[in-house]
């Protein structure tokens, strides 16, 4: 038969020994968030390096497509002005003819 003052020691080492496991449970969990975190955030670097490379791009290719733009309004300017040569030459010309027929 156990006497009480070892019973009590007992109780109190299995009350330690819970809040041990409790503690080392608690910490794993922490652990594993943390890891968890971590990888979250390499991921989320992983995208943020990729999505600067894309942005790089696109910003390169409308400097590109401006410069085209930019080539195609000088050209329909060019045109445009050629055509109103040509329309003022026409208009003109049937006024010619008739100074001639006078």
């Amino acid at each position: 038969m156990a006497s009480p003052g070892l019973d009590h020691a007992l109780s109190r080492l299995e009350g330690a020994l819970g809040q041990l496991e409790a503690a080392a449970r608690r910490r794993l969990e922490v652990e594993r968030g943390r890891a968890n975190l971590e990888t979250e955030l390499t991921l989320m670097q992983d995208d943020r390096a990729r999505l600067a490379v894309e942005l790089d791009g696109a910003m390169a290719r409308i400097g590109q497509v401006e410069g085209v733009a930019q080539e195609v309004d000088r050209k329909l300017d060019r045109a445009m002005t050629a055509l109103t040569e040509v329309i003022a030459r026409v208009e003109a010309q049937p006024d010619e003819e008739a100074e001639q027929d006078a």
